[in-house]
């Protein structure tokens, strides 16, 4: 792996790493960007959008668009912040944006097995662990609509804050963790045959800009690892990781006209209980690139 994330340059990963956490969030207040409408930013807004994701990998905003359903905000949001490619599969619309929400699920029947579309909790997960590589998921954007009457909160971990915990603890878990074939989800299976072939791949790699990518589920069902006890050591010290919040762990809930845009990070959510007046719905974006560079970070 190039740059800080060379296992052989202990120096090189130490400046990084003082730098790393020197602006790391400790709070999701910290992370939080207000909008007016993000269908049409300002220059302003969108350099705090595009400073936070270049730091943290993340941002957490919130604008004047509660209640109201137009996919566009969505979509244009994601446009101006340099993310064009979005990941379509078989389960989005035909936009390629997801909506959300148990009802939806209901009414489109094909959704309903699967857990983002019910409400139940979430384990830790970076989103796309699934895909193809050339359909590899590095950015994702939630837009909540509507918040359920009680629950549905989310727990955000930046996947190179977990990098750090992991090497700090033992390089060689990340070398464990970075082989080809270290996690594989089997295939999908439907009354045709094979839907969705297997797909093994790394937990972590560095894409051809040198970023580092994530690729994680803490499902117990339908994963299968590598049974190397190098493997099996590093992946029960990433469950212990993540079992419990560290000081880097942030909390919250997204409410009308808030949203997420990240780097794909760690993330998960609990369950919710919808309401008759108050049934959640958020729409989801998933892209095949990051979130554009911050000018300044370039310049530097």
């Amino acid at each position: 792996m190039p740059g800080p994330f060379d296992l052989d340059d202990a120096a090189g990963y130490q400046r990084w790493r003082e730098r790393k956490l020197d602006s790391a969030p400790r709070r999701v207040e910290d992370i939080l960007v207000a909008l007016d409408d993000p269908r049409a930013l300002t220059a302003a807004e969108l350099e705090r959008l595009l400073e936070r994701c270049a730091t943290t990998n993340m941002a957490i905003y919130s604008s004047n668009t509660a209640g109201n359903p137009d996919k566009e905000i969505p979509r244009r949001l994601g446009t101006q912040l340099g993310l064009h490619r979005l990941d379509s599969h078989w389960l989005t619309d035909d936009d390629a944006i997801s909506p959300i929400s148990v009802r939806g699920a209901e009414q489109r029947g094909e959704r309903r097995e699967f857990i983002p579309y019910t409400d139940k909790p979430i384990k830790w997960h970076t989103d796309g662990y699934y895909n193809l590589p050339e359909r590899t998921v590095r950015s994702v954007l939630l837009h909540c609509v509507q918040s359920a009457e009680s629950g549905g909160e989310n727990q955000l971990l930046d996947h190179e804050i977990a990098y750090i915990l992991l090497r700090d603890q033992n390089p060689d878990y990340i070398r464990a963790l970075s082989q080809a074939d270290v996690m594989t989800i089997p295939p999908r299976m439907d009354e045709s045959g094979v839907a969705r072939a297997a797909q093994s791949g790394p937990v972590f790699s560095v894409d051809g800009e040198g970023f580092l990518h994530m690729r994680y589920t803490a499902r117990t069902i339908s994963i299968e690892w590598r049974g190397d006890a190098a493997t099996q050591a590093a992946v029960a010290a990433l469950t212990r990781l993540l079992a419990a919040p560290t000081a880097w762990t942030l909390h919250g809930r997204l409410e009308p006209g808030m949203g997420l845009v990240c780097n794909n990070v760690l993330h998960d959510r609990s369950t919710f209980v919808d309401g008759p007046q108050r049934q959640r719905l958020l729409y989801r974006a998933r892209y095949h690139e990051r979130v554009a560079a911050w000018p300044r970070q370039m310049a530097a």
